[in-house]
């Protein structure tokens, strides 16, 4: 994506971050007078934007009249105003910059909801244009009038309904500053149709003015200094590491912290990639569906260094049993994830780059020598003997088992050019298990709302921002049809991007519970053979193929990654394959089923009967 001659360095320090983005008054069009909707587009033309997803509606029809004549701004036609949303949520994460959606009002508004919603849970930056009746007959229940602003308040990082379009050009600033800066998040701006009518002289700012917001970037010294010190005397240490990594930028850091001091590094979903995977100390997933060496380390560890992670029930389990014999020292740019969940003997609120390289300096300075030489052998052997997977785990040979259809595309992708989205389900744990991802922004998931429907869209999103990389989608045949009309997104606007199926027509992660935990009553719980995804795909002119057999996967995976266009590889796998392992809902982090034992013949441990007792407490969609 090429950037005007003209325009300012984008921040690269921690400190300097705050800053506002883009042209500012440097716009060619400053000065000029233009409709409010001309304004709008005008202000995403000055904050750098290059490509918007949207649906058009007759309240924002004016909008889309002004964006016909941008030479800057590429709109992509999305299905559905969800898939918009998505496909600008996709985007945001794999490029790091701003995901702008566009719609109208009503239903259209209204449709954005769910991806509002999930990259507020999971902090990516949006800025959400909805169109919105005249000034005039807003609260009246209008032809198409939806309160889009109360709606989505609580899903929201900030949203504005304009009242004037004088303040259109400074309230465009804000929302990209506020989304972008901070812990990011999605900023919602309502423009009534009037509005977008009006005349102004266009004056965009270049810096923005809002004395109740101020992020702290820089950790305090005295809490650096105080961290240093406890990570001297650990002699278990974890480092947890979760999505606020990705946001920063601190990867480099926390290889520099993790060898320092030769601590072990656990990763959430969303911090997937932060750290190497092929790094011998990282220890990849933890939590309800982590490793048992992973849960292990976190439950014997005697200090957890939280990075920019939010101690989520899917990780921690029952709570008052997590981590019993840890201190805490918590890093996160909001101060409201700090304490939140668990008692912190160290907060330090600020940016988690900048933050940890304080306290790597600070080690360094003190000469600080790692003492877990006994920790890492105890965790080694943790690690040999209760493995993701095994060969010998008893298998059916003749039916496809997804955990090796997952190693087997890992092993296909080249994991620098390569980004892996998953939609939510067995199949997105699977991805998330036995996927190596080596740098960030490489493994997209929703994390937080764990929205079905939003890995599809967001590998568009994703292959529009990140051209030169190959975009593969992990899907499940319940999530695919979620949002399956983006298909025509896809293929209109010639996206290549890959859709891996594991289909096993049931909605398996609930199926699981109900195998596991509710004595096999399958409620609602089994698709039928239906659609075909092949003749599905190749009715929006994918190229598409089957798989049925083990023998068959290696080279229809070829076949998927070669095709230089849309390609959907549906592969069969068995309804009763389970993601293993797992910690049961209200059980402890320790408290794990189906790992796998290799001291006694990789065998899977503690696998309940359907008669076992559940509380039925905390089901997954």
């Amino acid at each position: 994506m090429t950037k005007p001659a003209n325009e300012r360095p984008r921040p690269a320090t921690a400190a300097a971050k705050g800053a506002p983005r883009g042209l500012g008054s440097r716009t060619a069009k400053q000065g000029l007078e233009m409709t409010g909707a001309q304004a709008v587009v005008a202000s995403l033309e000055a904050e750098g934007v290059r490509l918007v997803f949207g649906y058009p509606g007759g309240q924002a029809i004016k909008i889309y009249d002004a964006l016909y004549d941008s030479d800057q701004i590429t709109h992509v036609l999305a299905r559905h105003e969800q898939g918009a949303v998505h496909e600008a949520d996709g985007y945001a994460r794999a490029t790091g910059d701003v995901g702008v959606a566009i719609v109208t009002s009503g239903p259209g508004a209204t449709n954005t909801v769910t991806g509002i919603a999930t990259a507020y849970m999971d902090s990516i930056p949006l800025v959400v244009i909805t169109g919105q009746v005249p000034r005039g007959v807003i609260g009246t229940d209008s032809f198409q009038e939806s309160d889009i602003v109360g709606i989505t308040m609580p899903v929201v990082k900030h949203s504005y309904l304009l009242q004037s379009a004088d303040e259109l050009a400074g309230t465009f600033r804000e929302a990209f500053h506020i989304a972008k800066t901070g812990r990011p998040g999605p900023v919602l701006i309502d423009v009534p149709s009037d509005v977008a009518s009006e005349r102004l002289v266009f004056e965009y700012p270049d810096e923005v003015s809002l004395p109740s917001y101020k992020p702290t970037y820089r950790g305090n010294a005295k809490q650096v200094k105080q961290a240093v010190a406890r990570i001297g005397q650990a002699k278990r240490p974890v480092l947890y590491v979760g999505g606020g990594a990705v946001s920063s930028g601190a990867s480099q850091e926390l290889v520099e912290l993790s060898e320092a001091m030769r601590i072990p590094v656990v990763t959430t979903l969303m911090g997937k990639g932060a750290f190497p995977a092929s790094h011998p100390l990282n220890l990849g997933p933890v939590g309800m569906h982590g490793s048992k060496y992973a849960n292990l380390a976190m439950t014997e560890s005697d200090l957890i260094i939280a990075a920019g992670a939010r101690f989520s029930d899917r990780v921690t389990g029952k709570l008052d049993e997590f981590a019993p014999h840890a201190d805490v020292i918590h890093i996160d740019i909001d101060p409201a994830e700090i304490g939140k969940v668990r008692e912190v003997q160290v907060p330090i609120v600020g940016d988690l780059k900048g933050v940890l390289e304080g306290v790597v300096a600070q080690l360094s300075k003190e000469g600080a020598r790692p003492a877990t030489e006994e920790w890492l052998a105890r965790i080694a052997e943790w690690r040999e003997r209760h493995p993701f997977y095994h060969p010998n785990v008893g298998d059916n040979p003749g039916e496809i088992v997804p955990e090796v259809v997952m190693e087997r595309l890992s092993d296909a992708l080249d994991p620098e050019k390569s980004i892996v989205v998953t939609e939510v389900g067995q199949h997105q744990m699977w991805a998330a298990q036995h996927i190596a991802r080596e740098v960030p922004r490489s493994f997209l998931s929703s994390g937080g709302l764990g929205t079905m429907g939003f890995g599809f869209p967001a590998a568009i999103g994703a292959a529009f921002g990140c051209p030169d990389k190959t975009v593969v989608c992990v899907a499940g045949d319940g999530s695919l049809q979620m949002n399956s009309q983006e298909m025509a997104t896809a293929s209109v606007h010639r996206v290549p991007v890959k859709v891996l199926v594991l289909d096993n027509r049931c909605l398996g992660m609930v199926h699981q519970w109900q195998k596991l935990f509710y004595d096999e009553r399958y409620s609602s719980t089994l698709l039928d053979a239906c659609p075909d995804f092949v003749k599905l795909a190749e009715a929006y002119g994918w190229r598409a193929e089957r798989v049925e057999r083990p023998d068959e996967v290696d080279a229809a995976l070829a076949r998927m990654l070669e095709s230089d266009g849309p390609y959907l590889l549906d592969v069969a796998v068995s309804r009763e394959q389970n993601v293993y392992p797992m910690v049961a809902p209200g059980r402890a982090l320790d408290d794990v089923i189906g790992a796998i034992d290799a001291a006694v013949g990789a065998v899977r441990e503690g696998v309940p009967d359907a008669s076992d007792e559940h509380d039925g407490k905390g089901e997954d969609r």
